[in-house]
């Protein structure tokens, strides 16, 4: 572990000594006063727009420009990755980001690289220079930067994984659509403001990189605010540098960030320690917010004028123009002719991005999804029919949706060297040693769904990380964005919620976002629902509707092996985020078996499933309620010739009306079964689109069975009470035909 601290009085006439300005030559240190000076320039036209009405928002990154130039200087653009935030206008200026691209977002210009003008300003993202698509919530890009290191080191060391599959017919697969580049000494830059590092998921981001040693820079710019919250209340002792120092594997520098000198020799440092693989680093910059948080915040509210003057004094862009000429790089009439040729191009780029066109109102629903794979289409069905032999001629045993599972994910491992399998005890065993002496069996999961993967593809691929549910998504949408296919565990659905930010503000949105210059195509695995005698509030709770309203996300629920198997390939090869929630109830009982379908067995999503056909009644469920509605189907026909045709949805989002609206059309009668909260659940929307699209075809009230408007009761009579019952949905059923 290194560190390095810079006085914050060591100020930029210090470098008078020995005139070798941390390596920076005049034509460099020219340059860099110019990418700051654009960078403020540019902050003071958007103000102006704002003011004028042109532009419907503006972030600033004012007092940053030393920082951020500094970095922009050191890392290599199209090289190196970025994630950076609000305040780093100057780091994309120095990037190569132009000042048009910035004012054409600001306008929300249809022609705006980082978005298509569905992003604010200073939401950056451009793709060329490897500068991923940032958002708002604070410090949920972090994670990703870390999982964007993890997928470079991966690809070093796999190089194969990198290339694209041997075209042989359809392309089904999202490899064909995500093209990776990566270099062995890339780092990864992500930077945040001081009030971010009270964000679990940045501790979290920090771990992470110091347990693997991982090339990424963490850059915190402390301008001692986080909006009015002041440093002192936002951090214990008012220093992230004395509460991060204990971290291993780290290079730390502290560094005065309106010093761009200083701060170009922290970034050397840094940089160097990542490229050369000793682990991650940490720039403490000390900078300045001469503005407002935003032109939405009046810092004259919380700021008295003397704290403001004293930040005045350590302006990075006047210093740096006064050290030019104390230095003799630039005279007076030097940095006239530089401000002044950078006015001109500055109005020159605002008159083009007012005249841009805005994006075309039914443009927006583009890029919701792939618009180059769709998995509900004829590519991914290749179902076939079990015959009664196998490849041996011998009868193929029935496997669980446990050990179907398994068996799928091992397959398309070995097709895909790109996938890798992480999350909670999802290892055989971290401790190799203990492996490979044989002297324990290995876990693979506390359902073990994944066991024996680790011991097969090594613990590159399949590996524990630690218990964190934003981290875990987090990383992984980083290395998808890269072009890894990460296929990642939440242990029990019932512990998601940790990750919710990062499933509906990152993950869904990323490709919408970015107009489709970046996306991340991960499965989300997650053991889910009740029905366990001893399961409680923690272990058996549903509550798929909270994602099927995400927009951008693939929801499937299988309810029996075989489908559990089509659906899981689907969801790995195609070019989506998906959460395949699979019932732990359901994994290993004795309905729903099959024998292993084969390494190409694919089910498309948004296609239902007939599991009994009737005429007299229809009833839409997926999941466990299935074989309930199953039993309850055939006692109602058995005791009363009621033919219930029942339709097992198997995928939630997205869901097929088709099938829905070609049996209620039959049978004039639906009834929707589902083992959440009947309240606000995911059925409500399907009795409702009935209601109203098909309200002339009914001969009945559209009904509903699910689950009492309460939690999961231990006690096994509670949860009977509870969830929904064969009886339940008997007693519902025969109401509803005799109607």
């Amino acid at each position: 572990m290194a560190t390095t601290k810079t006085d914050p009085k060591l100020s930029l006439t210090a470098s008078k000594k020995s005139r070798t300005y941390e390596g920076l030559t005049r034509e460099r240190l020219i340059e860099l006063y110019r990418i700051m000076y654009t960078s403020r320039r540019i902050d003071d036209r958007e103000i102006m727009l704002k003011r004028q009405q042109k532009i419907y928002f503006q972030m600033s990154g004012a007092g940053h420009e030393g920082i951020g130039a500094a970095a922009g200087m050191v890392l290599k653009a199209g090289y190196d990755w970025f994630y950076p935030y609000y305040r780093d206008r100057a780091l994309c200026l120095a990037l190569g980001a132009q000042p048009l691209e910035m004012f054409l977002q600001a306008v929300g210009a249809a022609d705006d690289p980082s978005s298509g003008g569905r992003q604010m300003p200073s939401h950056w993202g451009y793709k060329r220079l490897n500068i991923v698509t940032q958002s708002s919530p604070t410090g949920s890009q972090i994670l990703q930067a870390v999982g964007c290191a993890e997928a470079g080191r991966y690809f070093a060391r796999h190089p194969k994984a990198a290339e694209m599959p041997t075209a042989t017919g359809a392309k089904s697969d999202y490899r064909y659509f995500k093209d990776v580049s990566f270099r062995g000494d890339e780092v990864a830059y992500v930077s945040l403001g001081d009030g971010t590092t009270s964000e679990g998921e940045f501790w979290e981001a920090m771990n992470a990189a110091a347990l693997s040693k991982l090339p990424v820079i963490f850059v915190v710019q402390d301008n001692g605010y986080a909006i009015s919250v002041p440093v002192e209340v936002q951090t214990a002792g008012g220093s992230i540098s004395r509460l991060v120092s204990g971290f291993p594997n780290f290079h730390f520098e502290e560094v005065d960030g309106t010093d761009p000198v200083a701060s170009y020799g922290a970034f050397q440092r840094a940089t160097q320690y990542c490229r050369e693989g000793h682990g991650p680093a940490f720039v403490h910059a000390h900078v300045i917010r001469p503005y407002s948080h935003s032109l939405s915040d009046d810092e004259r509210l919380y700021r008295p004028d003397a704290e403001r003057e004293r930040d005045a004094a350590r302006d990075p862009v006047s210093r740096t123009q006064m050290f030019l000429l104390r230095e003799g790089i630039l005279d007076e009439k030097g940095i006239n002719e530089l401000e002044k040729k950078v006015e001109e191009e500055l109005q020159v780029a605002v008159d083009q991005a007012l005249a841009a066109l805005p994006p075309a109102p039914e443009s927006v629903l583009q890029y919701v999804y792939s618009l180059d794979l769709d998995p509900a289409s004829a590519l991914f069905d290749t179902q076939v029919a079990i015959g009664p032999d196998g490849a041996d001629g011998k009868k193929p045993v029935a496997k669980t949706m446990a050990d179907l599972i398994n068996v799928t994910l091992r397959d398309e491992m070995k097709r895909d060297e790109r996938i890798v399998i992480f999350g909670e005890d999802v290892a055989d065993c971290s401790r190799e040693e203990y492996l490979k002496r044989k002297l324990v069996k290995g876990k693979g999961g506390v359902f073990k769904l994944t066991f024996g993967l680790q011991n097969e593809f090594g613990t590159d691929r399949v590996f524990n990380s630690p218990l964190a549910e934003a981290a875990i998504v987090g990383r992984a949408t980083g290395m998808a964005t890269r072009g890894l296919k990460p296929v990642v565990e939440i242990q029990f659905f019932d512990y998601i919620w940790p990750a919710m930010m990062q499933i509906r503000d990152e993950l869904s949105v990323i490709r919408w976002r970015s107009n489709n210059a970046f996306s991340c195509p991960v499965v989300i695995r997650a053991a889910i629902g009740g029905y366990l005698t001893g399961g409680a509030i923690y272990h058996s709770q549903c509550g798929e509707s909270v994602f099927t309203h995400i927009p951008g996300l693939r929801v499937v629920f299988p309810s029996n092996a075989l489908d559990a198997a089509g659906l899981l390939r689907t969801a790995i090869r195609c070019d989506d985020p998906v959460l395949f929630l699979e019932h732990k109830r359901l994994y290993r009982e004795t309905f729903g078996r099959a024998p292993y379908p084969g390494p190409e067995y694919m089910i498309p999503f948004g296609k239902a499933k007939i599991v009994n056909p009737g005429t007299d009644l229809t009833v839409i469920t997926y999941g466990a309620v299935v074989p309930r509605a199953l039993q309850a189907a055939q006692k109602l026909e058995r005791e009363h010739g009621v033919k219930v045709e029942l339709i097992d949805l198997r995928c939630l989002s997205p869901f097929d009306w088709e099938t829905i609206a070609a049996s209620v059309s039959k049978t004039n009668r639906a009834l929707v079964a589902y083992e959440d909260t009947l309240s606000w659940g995911y059925g409500a929307e399907i009795a409702a689109r009935i209601a109203d699209q098909l309200f002339d075809k009914l001969d009945a009230p559209v009904r509903r069975v699910a689950a009492a408007d309460t939690f999961v009761a231990y006690q096994p009579i509670l949860e009977d009470a509870i969830l929904p019952q064969a009886n339940d949905l008997f007693r519902a059923m025969k109401e509803l035909a005799e109607y």
